[in-house]
């Protein structure tokens, strides 16, 4: 049986611990953001809620009303993934599509009580997951991965990479 603080025993960190702990840092943000989606899905689940989803209700909590293409470009899905992912969410009581202004053609997302209220039992959710993933970190090193997770994105946006 494996010790719970056994931290080498996962087989992402005995991957880069080490077989390959020079690999390419592509992978190693690949991994982390994976076993961050994992962890967050886990917990997500407790609560009925997809991690599909959350990515949604998180652009929704601080917009409303965006039409679903505007919904698409934000979250950086295409749009038949984000009617679909927006059906379900309506079939569970989260968000409502309503047209405005006479216009059937473009579809606008609310969200519903049930929805917004979320709100205040996700967040702290993540928050305290984020708070897991940068323990033993000071300050300055979390400044440190920030800035550099934002240089890397912004140097592919500008290299035309996505």
């Amino acid at each position: 049986m494996k010790q719970k603080d056994d931290h080498t025993a996962h087989p992402v960190l005995r991957h880069w611990r080490e077989e390959v702990p020079d690999d390419r840092l592509a992978h190693l943000i690949r991994d982390a953001a994976r076993v961050l989606t994992k962890s967050m899905q886990t917990r997500l689940s407790e609560h009925s809620v997809s991690f599909g989803h959350w990515a949604f209700l998180r652009v929704l909590w601080v917009t409303e009303g965006l039409t679903q293409r505007e919904l698409s470009d934000q979250v950086g899905l295409m749009e038949p993934t984000t009617f679909t992912a927006l059906k379900a969410m309506e079939a569970l009581g989260l968000i409502e599509r309503r047209f405005e202004d006479g216009n059937r053609k473009k579809v606008h997302i609310y969200l519903t009580p049930k929805g917004r209220e979320l709100k205040h039992v996700l967040i702290p959710i993540a928050e305290e997951l984020n708070e897991i993933a940068v323990r033993g970190l000071s300050e300055s090193e979390i400044k440190t991965v920030h800035r550099a997770m934002l240089a890397i994105i912004q140097n592919l946006v500008e290299a035309g990479a996505v």
